[in-house]
């Protein structure tokens, strides 16, 4: 991760430097500008935490400055220096919400500290937005389990922790990716700084690059104001793009810049932005496979792949089924205040004996859903509604009827493809258009997926 970084702006070489050579000794990291364009410019491109500014400068002042930084960035911290200091311009500058008015001749000690107190309410305040913004009632420990496929994980993972190296976490669908991609973030040297996430299954081209990148007001039709793109809200964080493997060729190059350069560019800007990030990227896909049918780029996949993390399936470690099955239960039973339940005979087998298409993530739907329906403390196979993909005879779907056998293989299909109805068609054997069809005639709506 970068240090911490101020950007100074006054028209006197002299006091930049002097609190350049002051800020460098201390471990920051310093960007100069004279003017209020120069400032806006370089503030644009090299995202400081705070902005340190001469009240009176050569194309404007301080005020002038603070609402063109502020429409960028709403939450930057500005302090403003002044030679000529009175209460009513100091009001006016709080007010306008400038951080603090200081007065020259400057004291550098006291502007260390006035500094360290800015950044860590600001790290506070970012802290504060990642826990929020964290789903702590479905989130799970992603290694709770025995086997040796688990603990291979969790070894492997923990290695991997410091580094910022991209993460390619390779799995099933419902096997625990976005869990344990969560889970990286929360224990790396970046937890106290944001997480932020994208399913890019299903998205086009341009919405893609809008989400990823942003867009300046303009850039097209609807773009009536600027926009942050996911890169610069995840700054000095980490972004985790799901199914990375659905990314457009052609916002591909654009990815691979920002990982190798740390620059990119927002939709209908000419402008490059610094951005600090850690990516953590999964996929269900044989990226491989789809380098050489040229649908994901060779120089992308080294990129991102140069730490791979498989989750095994839920099928693979069936030893690990009735610890995460009683780990669930408590914690269902706690959030849901059930009190304390208990899995009633026969039970634990009949989990271990299902297959698990949909993996930790279907386990988890059964057991909520047991918590929520059941009225009793002691929960019994009754309580245990399995949806009849698995391999289980007592839950097979035999008795089913030809066209609702059809009707759940599809479902199935479209949640292995993440609701790509052209990947599912395809996994399928039918025309496309065939597959909407019979979304039609069974009914299947596409917003569950």
């Amino acid at each position: 991760m970068g240090r911490n970084k101020i950007l100074i702006v006054d028209d006197e070489a002299g006091l930049r430097f002097g609190v350049r050579d002051y800020l460098e000794l201390q471990g920051y990291e310093i960007d100069e500008a004279e003017s209020c364009q120069s400032a806006q410019h370089l503030f644009r491109t090299s995202r400081p935490d705070v902005v340190i500014a001469d009240y009176l400068l050569p194309d404007g002042t301080a005020l002038d400055l603070l609402p063109r930084l502020k429409e960028i960035d709403a939450g930057i911290p500005l302090l403003i220096l002044t030679a000529h200091g009175s209460i009513d311009l100091a009001v006016r500058a709080i007010k306008e919400g400038a951080e603090q008015f200081l007065t020259k001749p400057l004291e550098l000690p006291a502007l260390l500290v006035i500094l360290q107190r800015i950044l860590e309410n600001k790290r506070n305040f970012h802290k504060q937005l990642a826990n929020k913004s964290r789903e702590v009632r479905t989130a799970i420990d992603p290694f709770v389990g025995t086997s040796a496929a688990i603990r291979t994980l969790a070894e492997q993972t923990r290695k991997v922790l410091p580094a910022d190296s991209p993460i390619l976490i390779l799995g099933e669908t419902g096997s625990g990716k976005g869990v344990l991609a969560r889970w990286i973030h929360a224990n790396s040297p970046r937890s106290e700084d944001a997480f932020v996430d994208l399913n890019c299954a299903g998205l086009s081209r341009d919405l893609l690059e809008t989400e990823l990148f942003g867009h300046e007001k303009g850039a097209f039709t609807s773009a009536t104001a600027s926009k942050q793109g996911l890169f610069e809200v995840a700054h000095r964080g980490t972004i985790f793009l799901d199914e990375i493997g659905d990314v457009d060729l052609q916002i591909q190059p654009k990815l691979l810049k920002v990982l190798e350069e740390k620059r990119f560019r927002r939709v209908g800007d000419v402008r490059d932005r610094q951005v600090d990030v850690r990516l953590l990227a999964a996929t269900h896909q044989d990226l491989g496979h789809l380098v050489g049918e040229k649908k994901f780029r060779q120089d992308l996949y080294f990129r991102i792949s140069a730490i791979p993390l498989t989750f095994p399936a839920l099928r693979s470690r069936r030893e690990d089924i009735p610890v995460l099955a009683q780990y669930l239960l408590e914690k269902f039973a706690a959030d849901l205040g059930r009190g304390e339940l208990r899995w009633g005979p026969e039970c634990l087998e009949a989990l271990q004996s299902y297959s698990w298409p949909g993996n930790v993530r279907e386990l988890r739907n059964v057991i909520e859903r047991a918590v929520l329906l059941s009225e009793q403390k002691t929960l019994g196979l009754n309580d245990l509604h399995f949806d009849g993909r698995g391999s289980r005879d007592t839950y097979s779907n035999s008795h089913l009827t030809l066209l609702e056998v059809e009707r759940q293989h599809i479902e199935y299909v479209l949640v292995e493809e993440n609701g790509s109805v052209e990947r599912a068609a395809k996994r399928l054997g039918v025309p496309r258009s065939s597959l909407y069809e019979k979304l039609k005639r069974h009914r299947i709506g596409m917003s569950r997926f």
